[in-house]
């Protein structure tokens, strides 16, 4: 069938991604406020109404925000850990919250899904791999460091949306106040170019057809300092490396 996927937005003010297989749509987090989520959701050729589920990474806002709005308006599941969905406590009806294990794989209709379990200050953060069980898309947005679970699960996938949230020389000499630098760079926080280029390196990439550096802080990062520290691990040029962005994501991929 194929996988074809793309973003409305990445970075710390929001973030989603599209992803379909076959007549099968889902939403990885909705970040972005109800009215911003459909009109971009209209901008990829979607309607709202057809996305059979949200998978949520986690609870912190820019990826949460939407999704209490948009699964009521739009009667949409809502799939996550059982820490994530504590979150939300009541808002959502009970039939639309989907508790998964972060160990299992399971299907949403034509999406065969794979959650993996990473290091980030949340309550129960997950990460997922999707498919049509022979195209795998990873998706790793929000962690503080590699492990060898996340790179065992990232090998061999044949499209990779990877975080690359911040240069730390710009980070650690910008304006944030020093424990938010700290929580930033720590264990439990996000990638570094740096950091994301080790990970990659530890991965069997033979099959990857597409790389797309995400959660770029506006702040901390550029496009071209994330795409050099994959394209060297790659052996690339800088532009074939995709950079999703906070006011357009990226468009349609297929693989």
């Amino acid at each position: 069938m194929g996988v074809r996927f793309g973003s409305i937005a990445s970075g710390s003010a929001g973030n989603a991604l599209l992803v379909e297989v076959g007549n099968t749509r889902v939403m990885v987090d909705c970040g972005l406020g109800l009215g911003l989520a459909r009109e971009r959701i209209a901008q990829r050729g979607w309607e709202p109404e057809s996305i059979a589920a949200i998978l949520v990474t986690h609870e912190h806002s820019d990826h949460i925000s939407g999704v209490e709005k948009f699964a009521r308006k739009h009667g949409t599941k809502v799939i996550a850990s059982y820490g994530t969905l504590s979150f939300l406590g009541d808002a959502l009806k009970p039939e639309q919250c989907v508790e998964i294990d972060g160990h299992q794989a399971f299907e949403i209709d034509d999406i065969w899904v794979e959650p993996y379990c990473v290091p980030h200050d949340a309550r129960e953060p997950l990460q997922y791999v999707l498919g049509d069980g022979k195209a795998r898309l990873g998706i790793l947005t929000d962690v503080g460091r590699s492990t060898p679970h996340i790179e065992h699960t990232l090998s061999d996938c044949d499209a990779l949306v990877l975080e690359c949230n911040h240069d730390e020389a710009m980070l650690m000499g910008g304006p944030y106040q020093y424990a938010l630098k700290k929580r930033v760079i720590g264990p439990f926080g996000h990638l570094s170019n740096v950091a994301a280029g080790a990970l990659l390196g530890q991965l069997h990439t033979t099959r990857l057809k597409h790389l797309i550096a995400a959660h770029l802080s506006q702040q901390n990062n550029t496009e071209e300092l994330a795409r050099k520290a994959l394209a060297a691990v790659m052996d690339c040029s800088p532009e074939w490396i995709g950079v999703a962005t906070q006011e357009k994501g990226f468009d349609w991929r297929e693989i």
